[in-house]
C-alpha cells in the first residue's frame, strides 16, 4: 500500500542534500512524499534579497517536476524558537500531512537554525497530538530516523541504516543543482557541478564505500526497529 512519507527541514534545501535519494526511491514505489521547509521567509537571506518569494516559489515548482509536494512554514531564519507557538505550527503540518514515515535532522549541528528544526519536528512527530486542538486527528508515524546536513553543519552524526541510492543518484545529484541555480538566480549547467553538489557527491560516495554500493544515504533511527535479514 502507498505511504506517506515526510522529510522535515528548517531550510528550502536540507531534505534535498540531506536525502533526496531515498525520497526519489519512495517516488518510484509510488509513495506520497512531502517535504516541510520550517523556514518559508527569506527576506532576511542576503544570497536572495529581493528574491524571497521567487526562491519559495521556484523550489515548490522543482519539487514538484521530480514528483515532490514542498511545504512551507512561515518562519524566518535566526527568528524562531522553541515556543508554544512553534511547536503548535509545525505539530498541526505533521497532523494535516499524516506521515507513515519521516525524516528529521540530526539535532547537533553548528547551523542553529538546524537545531531547532530538529527539536520542534521531534516534538511534533513524538508527541504533536498534545499541541493540538482537543479532537483534532493526529496519526503518529510508525518510523522516524534522523538525517545529516553534511560537513561543517552535521556534528557526531553516527548512522545505523544505510539506503541503496544509486539508481536515483542522476537525478538526486539534479535535483540539488537544479536548487542551488536557483538560489544563484542562474539557468541549470548539469555539465558543471557547484560546490553543495560537490560535497554531496563526496558524502554519498563515502557512505556508499561504508556498506558497498556506489552512492548511499545513511539515517539513524529513531528508535531501535524490527528488520527482516533473512
Amino acid at each position: 500500500m502507498a505511504k506517506t512519507i515526510l522529510g522535515i527541514g528548517a531550510h528550502y534545501d536540507d531534505c534535498v542534500f540531506g536525502i533526496p535519494g531515498i525520497l526519489l526511491q519512495a517516488i518510484r514505489k509510488n509513495h506520497r512524499v512531502v517535504i516541510l521547509s520550517l523556514i518559508g521567509d527569506y527576506t532576511n537571506w542576503r544570497p536572495v534579497a529581493g528574491r524571497a518569494q521567487e526562491l519559495v516559489d521556484g523550489t515548490i515548482a522543482i519539487c514538484q517536476s521530480y514528483g515532490v509536494e514542498h511545504r512551507f512554514l512561515d518562519f524566518a531564519s535566526m527568528q524562531y524558537e522553541v515556543t508554544a507557538a512553534t511547536k503548535r505550527a509545525v505539530a498541526e503540518a505533521v497532523a494535516d500531512i499524516g506521515p507513515d514515515v519521516a525524516f528529521r535532522l540530526w539535532p547537533h549541528d553548528g547551523h542553529s537554525d538546524h537545531e531547532v528544526a530538529s527539536r520542534l519536528s521531534k516534538i511534533a512527530l513524538h508527541h504533536g497530538d498534545r499541541m493540538l486542538a482537543p479532537g483534532v486527528p493526529f496519526k503518529r508515524p510508525k518510523r522516524v530516523y534522523l538525517y545529516d546536513n553534511g560537513p561543517r553543519h552535521t556534528i557526531g552524526f553516527e548512522p545505523d541504516t544505510f539506503i541503496d541510492i544509486n539508481d536515483d543518484w542522476p537525478r538526486a545529484i539534479e535535483w540539488l543543482g537544479r536548487l542551488m541555480a536557483l538560489v544563484r538566480n542562474e539557468k541549470y549547467d548539469a555539465t558543471q557541478f557547484d560546490g553543495a553538489q560537490r560535497a554531496k557527491e563526496s558524502l554519498a560516495r563515502y557512505r556508499g564505500y561504508t556498506c558497498g554500493v556506489p552512492y548511499a544515504e545513511a539515517l539513524r533511527a529513531a528508535n531501535a526497529y524490527p528488520q527482516e535479514i533473512l
